[in-house]
């Protein structure tokens, strides 16, 4: 059988959620160590950019892919916001900001799936 797309979606978004909890975590734990520069990983969003999956017109009443060029919004990098003398630019902060966006795409990521399971699952026995 196939693996679904939304699954599959699921998996790797999953994955860089994980991805990204882990330096938030080491963010975290260098936060007294000098000279530590705090990092992230790369926005998901560039990473699906890179797989360029092309848009299907299948009627004739859908949008031309061409007509949706111009809508494409552009996300600032995120800057650190300060650096304290002994040139550490963690901020605790910046970071318990950043591990509550984590968990809740984690628990976006769950619900969907398992709405998309329970939706199969009905399928199946009806």
């Amino acid at each position: 059988m196939e693996t679904l797309a939304v699954f599959s979606l699921a998996s790797q978004r999953a994955s860089w959620l994980s991805a990204r909890e882990t330096t938030i975590a080491s963010n975290v734990a260098n936060a007294n160590t000098p000279g530590y520069n705090a990092q992230d990983v790369t926005p998901f969003s560039s990473v699906l950019s890179h797989l360029q999956l092309p848009m299907a017109r299948t009627a004739p009443g859908h949008i031309q892919p061409d007509a949706l060029a111009g809508s494409k919004s552009r996300v600032k990098p995120s800057e650190s916001w300060d650096v304290v003398y002994s040139g550490n630019s963690v901020n605790l902060e910046q970071e318990m900001l950043k591990a509550g966006e984590v968990g809740s795409a984690h628990a976006l990521d769950v619900a969907v799936v398992r709405s998309f399971h329970q939706m199969l699952m009905n399928s199946v026995k009806a």
